[in-house]
Formats: structure tokens, sequence, C-alpha cells
């Protein structure tokens, strides 16, 4: 499938979708677009596209309000590493790295996710937060991978860290998520270098650089576990899991910049 470029933003009319930097008809949606096999989205894409540029509008993100977002766990060595050193049962991480079995959670709905320079949140109650940049597979309802976008999997780590069946609230609240800015529709998903960049009152507080090539799953496995016992007719989302985790010394605060860089693409959020 060739390259395109969907991306969903907020004008004057409303919410709307756009391929390749024009509208999409009013009545497209990416729920839409994923009950369809993957060799019939170009011609559905081509045929719902229309001749009007987009204009100055907001980035949202690229998924539709009761779509869902789920999300991989340990998936990459610096990953398991980071979970071990938080948790007062590391043993569990080291198990569940080497099981055949991976880490596979609820992340959120739609309406609950952020886009491209809007603010995400860190908890109240959690005093270790980190973000967590992850490769983000688009997969339509019979399990095709159709394309990627950016993700940032907000992480409570010290709650997680006291009992890992703490992981819905260390992982799901409100502004727990982000996506975008774009989804990249394509057939080309092999080692796609992704970078994290914090920066604290203008200054550089954390960097990194590492590639969807250190995971020890294969994009397939992890969606073919997810579909095992679970239908989505509207498609789903998956976040394939982390291999950029700042150190134990570090923690989130509010007005931090999180900007995270891979595929093409450009994730930008505030901490809020």
């Amino acid at each position: 499938m060739e390259a395109m470029r969907l991306s969903r933003v907020e004008d004057a009319s409303g919410a709307r979708w756009l391929c390749n930097g024009y509208y999409l008809n009013s009545y497209f949606s990416l729920s839409l677009l994923l009950s369809s096999p993957k060799s019939q989205m170009k011609a559905l894409l081509a045929s719902l596209t229309t001749t009007e540029p987009a204009g100055s509008a907001a980035y949202l993100a690229p998924i539709d309000p009761y779509q869902e977002l789920w999300a991989c766990g340990v998936t990459y060595l610096r990953s398991r590493d980071a979970r071990k050193a938080e948790s007062e049962v590391a043993d569990v991480y080291e198990r569940v790295y080497t099981a055949q079995r991976p880490e596979i959670f609820f992340k959120a709905l739609g309406w609950r996710i952020k886009g491209h320079q809007q603010a995400v949140r860190i908890r109240q109650d959690s005093h270790w937060n980190v973000p967590e940049p992850e490769l983000t597979l688009v997969v339509n309802a019979i399990g095709e991978i159709v394309g990627y976008t950016l993700g940032n999997d907000m992480s409570s780590r010290s709650i997680e860290g006291e009992n890992p069946l703490y992981l819905p609230q260390a992982k799901s609240y409100d502004g727990s998520a982000a996506l975008g800015p774009a989804i990249i529709l394509s057939d080309q998903l092999e080692a796609i270098p992704l970078s994290l960049e914090i920066s604290r009152q203008g200054k550089r507080v954390f960097s990194g650089e590492t590639s969807t090539a250190q995971m020890k799953r294969s994009f397939e496995e992890l969606v073919r576990y997810l579909g095992l016992e679970l239908t989505f007719p509207k498609g789903v989302l998956l976040m394939t899991g982390t291999g950029l985790v700042p150190g134990e010394d570090f923690s989130l605060a509010p007005g931090d910049k999180v900007h995270i860089r891979g595929g093409g693409l450009e994730l930008l959020n505030t901490i809020a």
C-alpha cells in the first residue's frame, strides 16, 4: 500500500479528518476505514478525499472517540530493567520479558487521548512519573497492520512499582496518553528509529534514542496475542512498548516539554 498520511484536526466546523493534507468527506471516520481490508483502503480513501486543502486547525489525536487504544509492556530490555528497578517484586518483569505470552493491557478510549501540542498529565497521587515513547500500530478489524503513529504512554512509576496489580491506575487516567500527529498508512514497518527529548524551562534534561529493531517481540506477534480472544470491529491501535526510560533520579514536572520523533513524525506535548 502506497504511504498515505491521515490526521484528525479541529477547525471552526469541528473535528475533521485529512488525507495527505486534504479534507475527507465529513462522514469519514477511522472506524469506517479500519472496518475494511487493507487491499481496499487506498480506493476507499481516494473516493472520500475532497479537493479542499486544510486550513488553520489544531491537531487532535488520530483516533475516533470510541475506538480503543491498547498497550504492550516490557518488550525492550531497557523497559525490563527499568521496571525491575522500580518494583518491589522485580522478578515479575524478568518473567514476563522471557515468557511466551507478552504483557498487553487496555490503555484508553479515544476521547481520553491527547493530540500533538496538547497537554498530557501526571497524577497528583504519584511522585515518580515518566513519558514512554512508543511506536503505535494501527490495526484493522481483521487483524492486519495497516500503519503506525507515535504514542506517549504516560506512566506513574511509583504506583506500578508499589504493586504490579496497580498497573491500571499507573497507566490509565485522564490525559495519560497522546497520539499523533498523524497516522502513516504504509507497509514499511521494519526497523523504525525513535527518539525522546524532555526539556524543562528551555533546557534539555533528558534525551535518548532507540529503534524498534531492539524489540524482543515482533509487531505481528503482539497483534496476534491481542486478537486471540478479542474482536475489534472498529479496528484498534496498539502501543508496542518503550525502549527509552529516564533513570531513577528523574521525574516529570508540570511545564516540561516531551518531544518524540520517529518514522517521519514528531509528537510534542506539555506536561500538566
